[in-house]
């Protein structure tokens, strides 16, 4: 397709201004060491390996048999040893601030990425208990669940939690940027929102899922069930002397063990919802709730309408 000079001329415009500084500067990335940024679509390719390993029969193309059970893990131990090595090392060169490394040399990058995901892999047996439980506490919760099967293929929740739970694990052992790509892959695909600092213990579950919200600092116990659209969120932001906000501060709510949120609940603040509380859905929380407590909207008033009535 020929180009006219004026449409030429307006395409030479467009790329001055996107190649000058003061266009780019604030959204530009210089990769630390010559280091390349982690790959999304290599880290979709371990999240699949890690599935595998985790539900073995459910996930992957082959028929599984006891007897090979370990023949097949150990080779997606071993891609996952090197995929997940090459990430981790790339996210450390992102959020590495010494200049004076060269990448091609970094060792210290190479020690603690291999360390890193070798730690990573000794979890993967308490990775897989804990979803066992999240498992059960989805097939409990809902009466429409025929089998474990069902909740592991089809659910969103058991989707987002494996992700949540691989992405927990390592922003524990300190791995910078790799947890919170996972964790918002899970994102996109379920709109369940889940931040992989919030701690969240055995047994969770959540009945359909869509529009959860889960934030960094969050703290849920053991056997707690929420719904859709439910909100654990910050109330405010303190701010500096400079007007910035101050980060790594307890912001969102705990929830004790046995609490029941039902769909479209916002929970703001550090606050305590106690243990075996129930929270009513569409009602607006920012103040403690006590063990046991019970916090429901308050009954709608309707009026008789006549039709022709005046107004």
């Amino acid at each position: 397709m020929k180009k006219t000079k004026q449409i030429q001329d307006s395409l030479h415009k467009s790329i001055e201004n996107l190649s000058s500084p003061e266009s780019y500067n604030s959204v530009y990335h210089e990769p630390n060491h010559g280091s390349p940024m982690p790959s999304v679509k290599e880290l979709h390719k371990i999240v699949d390996i890690l599935r595998e390993v985790l539900f073995p029969g459910y996930f992957g193309n082959d028929v599984l048999k006891e007897e090979t059970i370990s023949y097949y893990t150990g080779v997606n131990i071993d891609k996952l040893y090197q995929s997940l090595t090459i990430q981790i090392r790339r996210g450390l060169c992102f959020a590495c601030s010494n200049e004076h490394f060269d990448y091609s040399k970094c060792e210290v990058c190479d020690s603690q990425s291999e360390i890193f995901t070798a730690e990573f892999i000794e979890t993967l047996p308490e990775i897989r208990r804990l979803l066992s439980t999240d498992i059960q506490a989805a097939y409990n919760g809902d009466p429409a669940a025929k089998s474990y099967g069902e909740i592991i293929f089809c659910y969103p929740v058991i989707k987002t939690l494996i992700n949540y739970r691989i992405a927990h694990q390592l922003i524990k052992l300190g791995v910078p940027l790799i947890p919170r790509i996972i964790s918002e892959m899970a994102h996109s695909e379920t709109g369940i929102d889940i931040h992989p600092e919030a701690e969240i213990g055995e047994y969770f579950t959540i009945d359909h899922g869509t529009g959860v919200v889960i934030g960094a600092t969050c703290i849920i116990g053991r056997h707690v069930q929420i719904y859709q659209g439910v909100t654990l969120g910050a109330k405010s932001f303190p701010l500096d002397e400079h007007g910035n906000p101050i980060k790594g501060i307890p912001r969102h709510p705990i929830v004790e063990d046995n609490v029941i949120i039902y769909s479209n609940a916002t929970i703001l603040g550090r606050i305590t919802i106690g243990k075996d509380a129930i929270i009513g859905g569409n009602v607006w929380v920012t103040n403690d709730v006590p063990v046991g407590g019970r916090i429901v909207q308050s009954k709608a008033r309707y009026e008789k309408f006549e039709y022709g009535a005046g107004i």
